[in-house]
This record gives C-alpha cells, structure tokens and sequence, in this order.
C-alpha cells in the first residue's frame, strides 16, 4: 500500500461520507456519525508485536515494508520497555497499560507467597492459571466487556481466563505456525460480514527475538529472520488493501524490548560467592531475583548486597525509583541486575540447557538504548510522516482503548503522548 493511494482513498472516502450526511440531512434524515459512532462503525485496530525487535533494526534496510509504514505513518525515536525488559512482563504491559509492579507478571519465572507453584514463561501448564493475570485487565477484556469484538492470534495471556473473560477467537500459542498462516488467519477474521468480525485482533511474531537470542543482533540469521516478519507484514498490509479495509484499518506495531550481544566470557556464575542452600534463586539470567532461607536473610544480604564486579543488587524496597519496581509481592526479596552484556547464571542451570549460552539477551537497565522497543503505528487516525520522542510502553494501552472508543481501565499509562501521533488529537 502506497501513500500515495491511501492518501486518495482516504480523501474519497471523507468527501463521501460528508456528500451522504449533507444529503441526509437536506431530507431531514439520520445524523451524520459523531466522534461518539457505535463500535461497530469505528475503523478495525490491529496490535502487531514483533518480540525482540530493537527500535533501531528498522534502519538496518532489511525492513523495506515496515519502513514504509513508518515513513508513511508514525514512528518512535524510541519506546521504553518496563523494567524488567523481559517479554511476558512487558506484553502484559501493552495491553494493560500498567507497569510489571503493578499488573504482577513481574517477571518470565514468578512466584507468589499466595499462590502454590510458580510461573514459567514457557510451560503452558502454568501460564493457563487465571491467578497469575487478574492483577490488570487487558484490552481485550475491557473491549469484550464493552461489546467490542476482540480476536488474538497469540499473545502473552490471550488465551487465558482473565476476570472471567476471553477474546471472541483466541489461538494458544503454537510456534509451528507460520507467519504466512498467521497472518493468513487474521486476514480471514477480517474478511467476516461487517457485523461479525472483530474490531480489534492482535498479531504476535517470536522469530526476531529467537534468533537475536540464538545468533546475536547482528547475525545473519537476525538479517533473515527480519526480512521473513517483514514479508509477512506485508502480506497483512497487501490483504488489507485487496479486502479494501485499509482505509479503516490502524495499525500499530510493537516490540517489548532490544537485544544485547552476549557471550560465555560474560557469565557471572551465582554459586562462586553464594550458598544456593542458604539462598534460593527464584530466577536467574539478567534481572534475577533470590528468596533467603529462613534465619538467612543477613547472609543475603552480606554477600548479595556486597559490591561485585559487573552486577548490582538491592533489597526490593531499594531498587531505584526510576525502575517502577519492587513493591509487588511476587519480586523477590532481593533483586539483581547483571551489567549489558553479563548473565547471572548457575553451573547447573547451564548443565540444565545443554551448556548452551545465548549470544543475545535482554532484561538490562530499561534505559539502555539497545532494550529501545519498537514503535510504527499507520492508518486513519495517525499523522503521516511523523517521528515522535521517546515514551514509556505504559502509555500504548491508552492509545489503544482511544483507537477502539472504549473506557480504559485503571492504568499508568500517560494519554497526552498519543497527541503527536493523532490526525485529530
């Protein structure tokens, strides 16, 4: 899709609209649409999240049809992800507009004194509990529950229970599937009577982040897994165009954090300085966090809180205030922040993975500008060639329920910064 036609649909559409209502209302017919139209005549909302995608790999010249986007939308200098800059914390911020500290997914690996069991990122078996997600009501829920049709094709949560609500159509996430197919299964959502589809969808991508993970954010395999997301992106925006819903269909695509080069000769292994008997590691990596054992809480805080080379730790009451964090119940009570490009990790936990180290990470300090998330957003209601100044990701949630004319709910998010991106703030 051109600016160029958009442009032309667009103001074709605008002067239609306007000839209908003149006429109407010369015959004393219904009043034209108002800023306040039914949900079911505002324009169609697809979230796009490419986990892993690093806000400056869109200058790389791999991404030839996202770069239109942005050029012919809005773009972001930058967004920040939430501490920490993990990928569940920060998609449940997307859609709830609330910091990690706050909606309770504080980390990938969570454990809550309430609750029996922990929760891990990639074992469905406990992700599925409602429990863990009714700290935050996301879009989808407050959508459904304001008879807004929602559908999601993956998304942290989306298949969850959450506050006794679903979207319409969910899938559970299936990394089998291809973008081709995913991409495919929201243009067939879309392509329902106009009664019928839903409004709002959400399109989850894994593979940039994977191979950042696997390869580093500046292998070629990065390259190629860049170039396969912006290819199907593509094909979402060239469906769109052929269906004839791109002139009422915003786009706004996402990530949840960068990506840090990282390698074996940066690897500070916890047990060299701490009794993992006396101290439990609830989670390990770049953020991590450790639980004393009863009676051991000086201990921990004697060798954790100790000065270390390439990593700091605080009590959960000391993180700084900057990060937004540490007064969830479930951060543990001692948190750790390993140094951009350092991994906190045990021999074992290594054994456990095959001693395979990743040759790329996230979670760092949020400020860092590799952790720098992606932002494009496209469609109706945006400017066209705007690049606004960085902003927090709690502030997309806002952004969001304004898109979709629903009442948001209780969130962090700031709504001023939609203004520079608005056709009409």
């Amino acid at each position: 899709m051109t600016g160029l036609s958009f442009f032309a649909r667009t103001v074709a559409r605008a002067a239609l609209v306007a000839f209908v209502a003149l006429a109407l209302a010369a015959c004393g017919g219904a009043p034209a649409r108002t800023a306040q139209q039914a949900p079911a005549e505002r324009d169609t909302l697809i979230l796009v999240s490419i986990d892993g995608f690093r806000t400056d790999y869109l200058d790389r010249g791999l991404t030839p049809r996202l770069s239109a986007l942005a050029a012919s939308g809005v773009r972001a200098q930058a967004m920040r992800p939430s501490f920490p800059s993990l990928t569940f914390p920060n998609h449940y911020t997307l859609v709830t507009g609330l910091t990690p500290d706050h909606h309770g997914i504080v980390h990938n690996v969570v454990e809550d004194p309430q609750l029996p069991g922990r929760f891990v990122y990639n074992k469905p078996e406990t992700v599925g509990d409602p429990r863990w997600w009714n700290g935050g009501e996301p879009i989808w829920v407050g959508a459904q529950r304001q008879g807004v049709r929602t559908a999601t094709m993956f998304w942290p949560g989306s298949d969850v229970v959450i506050r006794d609500t679903r979207p319409w159509q969910w899938r559970a996430f299936d990394k089998n599937v291809s973008p081709t197919d995913r991409v495919d299964a929201v243009l067939g959502w879309l392509a329902l009577p106009a009664a019928e589809r839903p409004r709002f969808v959400t399109l989850y991508f894994e593979q940039v982040d994977k191979a950042g993970h696997d390869y580093g954010p500046d292998s070629d395999e990065l390259a190629a897994a860049l170039a396969a997301i912006d290819a199907a992106l593509g094909r979402l925006v060239d469906g769109l165009a052929q269906k004839r819903l791109d002139a009422s269909t915003n786009l706004v695509i996402v990530s949840d954090h960068g990506m840090i080069e990282t390698s074996r000769d940066r690897l500070i292994f916890v047990e060299d300085f701490v009794d993992l008997d006396r101290i439990r590691a609830v989670n390990l990596g770049v953020a991590a966090g450790f639980e004393p054992q009863q009676g051991q809480s000086r201990y921990a805080d004697a060798t954790l809180l100790a000065p270390r080379p390439h990593m700091q730790c605080w009590r959960k009451k000391d993180v700084p205030a900057r990060f937004r964090y540490g007064s969830h119940a479930r951060v543990p009570a001692i948190v750790c922040l390993a140094d951009p490009g350092w991994i906190l990790t045990t021999r074992e936990y290594l054994a456990n993975r095959n001693d395979r180290v990743p040759a790329g990470e996230h979670g760092y300090d949020n400020a860092d500008p590799r952790m720098a998330a992606l932002f494009v957003a496209h469609g109706p209601a945006f400017r066209h060639g705007a690049v606004v100044p960085p902003f927090d990701n709690v502030d997309v949630y806002p952004l969001l329920a304004h898109l979709l004319g629903i009442r948001p709910g209780a969130n962090d998010g700031d709504p001023a910064t939609m203004r520079a991106m608005l056709a009409t703030p």
